[in-house]
């Protein structure tokens, strides 16, 4: 998949809950079934799930694959979501970004107590990595995702629900775009040539 394409997949649901939540009152004024949900966040917490399964099915279409990050995501926007809806309660669909960051580092960092830099299995058809860059990288990413949850968790409790959803879209992704960007050093420095041991 290409890499445009790739990043319109990720991006699309955020930016239709991002779109819903904003002019909820507008869509739903010309689309008067979305009102029975009531106020916009819970017009766009059903239309980032529509968006959120649109986008799995064009790639599983594409690939025949999907991605885990995006399957786990998707997993816990669809129970998350459903609860949301079901109850009523904003306060589900806000912490599915504590839950999802959460999860992974937990994950990331587990594996690296149990001597498994699981990056290094994700990612390694991408790129190669000596052991110790895997680990270095890994330990970095649980780290950078705990951080994600609690940075949710302080913006979600302490500001509106507008800036919540502002910071969900537009101040994660460009936090993790620099993230990404900033261990291109380390990546450089413990990189192998193809077909090289680690």
């Amino acid at each position: 998949m290409s890499s445009p394409l790739k990043l319109a997949l990720e991006l699309g649901p955020l930016l239709v809950f991002f779109f819903a939540n904003t002019r909820g009152g507008w869509l739903a004024e010309r689309l008067p079934f979305l009102s029975t949900f009531g106020e916009p966040l819970f017009i766009a917490t059903a239309l980032f799930m529509a968006a959120t399964a649109i986008s799995l099915a064009v790639s599983w279409a594409l690939t025949r694959t999907l991605p885990i990050m995006p399957l786990v995501s998707g997993i816990v926007v669809f129970v998350f979501g459903a609860l949301t809806l079901y109850l009523h309660n904003e306060t589900f669909i806000k912490m599915k970004p504590t839950i999802v960051n959460t999860l992974f580092g937990a994950v990331l960092l587990g594996g690296l107590l149990a001597g498994k830099p699981l990056l290094g299995y994700v990612f390694d058809s991408a790129f190669k990595l000596d052991a110790e860059g895997w680990r270095k990288l890994t330990l970095r990413w649980g780290l950078f995702f705990l951080f994600l949850a609690a940075a949710n968790e302080v913006v979600w409790r302490s500001f509106s629900t507008d800036a919540w959803v502002a910071f969900k879209v537009w101040g994660i992704m460009p936090i993790t775009i620099l993230f990404t960007i900033s261990q291109l050093p380390l990546i450089m420095r413990h990189s192998q040539e193809e077909g090289s041991k680690g």
